[in-house]
């Protein structure tokens, strides 16, 4: 018990120091260090430089217990190896540092058991919110619990439905129509679609899309060109395969994620087809990779770092009580093309 008492002791002496060593109260300093109530620039800029001329580190510990709060969120997303994760975490990261969060980032690989299992983690390491893609739509029963136990959720990207959560998404039904119609308007009638996770909600609304642009320009819905994956390249191998080994292939392809494009442009060159000569094809999403491939693959760009920023911003907004109402931020995207949706004499 003395040991304990002596810890706690040299952690109130060294706030005090600082204080003192910046002529500021111990409360400005709790507040610089909590972004708790506003700070001039001047006294921020004085107490910090103090901080750091004292190599002084707050005991988050001891705050944590006192104040209930870790100052820390837990991020789970759904891959870790699709290359629109990343710059997601990066807003979601600078997003929670400006409020003197740490995100710790978590990665389900699409798995419901791995999502669940991650769930009892966070809630073992007290995270103060959680920032999440889900894996399915299926069963997200512990997803509910934690709704239940208190913990604020923000979904990103993906949004299920039943949950009075906060959210940011993009407009996934206009992106996939936008990039169907510039199909259509350069020519295509037999257009093929690789469809992402059936049971999920933004697999759904991008086929929606598809639907919607084909029925606008008086195309009939052929059901031979519509074919699921599952977000990942092996799947769209498989599902592209099937369509273009049909009697009458079709002379373009949608694939509804990236690395589903990918994964069909993988297929085209090993059966001999040329891109966009013998197929035209369009991703939703964009990598800055698509430029460097030849042809340049045209995809719907999505904002993937104001996505995971927003996230970020809006979980710490309802951290600090800011918010009541759920809030639902949905973000445009935008069509880039490039050569490989263009006529060959384009």
């Amino acid at each position: 018990m003395a040991s304990m008492t002596s810890r706690s002791r040299v952690a109130r002496q060294t706030i005090k120091e600082v204080a003192a060593r910046a002529g500021v109260s111990v409360g400005t300093v709790s507040n610089v260090l909590n972004s708790a109530a506003p700070v001039s620039a001047e006294l921020r800029r004085r107490v910090l430089k103090v901080i750091e001329d004292l190599n002084y580190h707050p005991n988050h510990t001891a705050r944590s217990l006192k104040s209930n709060r870790t100052k820390m969120i837990g991020m789970v997303i759904s891959d870790i190896v699709n290359p629109f994760f990343p710059l997601l975490v990066r807003g979601a990261e600078d997003a929670a540092l400006q409020h003197n969060y740490l995100l710790v980032t978590f990665n389900s690989d699409s798995q419901i058991d791995r999502e669940r299992n991650l769930f009892h983690v966070l809630s073992r390491y007290r995270m103060d919110g959680i920032l999440l893609v889900i894996a399915s739509e299926n069963d997200l029963e512990h997803v509910h619990r934690a709704v239940d136990d208190g913990t604020p959720i923000v979904f990103l990207d993906r949004v299920p439905k039943g949950f009075a959560c906060d959210s940011v998404s993009i407009d996934n039904f206009d992106g996939a129509r936008k990039c169907v119609e510039h199909l259509i308007v350069v020519g295509h009638r037999r257009i093929g679609i690789i469809g992402g996770s059936p049971d999920l909600h933004i697999a759904h609304e991008r086929l929606r899309g598809y639907r919607v642009a084909l029925e606008a320009a008086g195309l009939a819905l052929d059901p031979d060109l519509v074919t699921w994956g599952n977000f990942n390249l092996e799947s769209a191998r498989q599902a592209a395969e099937v369509l273009l080994r049909l009697p009458q292939r079709p002379t373009a392809l949608f694939a509804t994620n990236n690395v589903m494009a990918l994964g069909a442009l993988q297929v085209m060159h090993s059966l001999g087809l040329k891109c966009p000569n013998d197929i035209a094809i369009g991703s939703f999403d964009d990598l800055p990779l698509f430029e460097a491939l030849s042809p340049a693959l045209t995809g719907v760009a999505q904002p993937s770092y104001d996505i995971g920023y927003q996230g970020a911003e809006l979980l710490t907004r309802r951290l600090e009580g800011q918010l009541d109402a759920p809030v639902h931020v949905v973000l445009p995207t935008h069509l880039k093309i490039r050569a490989s949706s263009l006529p060959a004499n384009s």
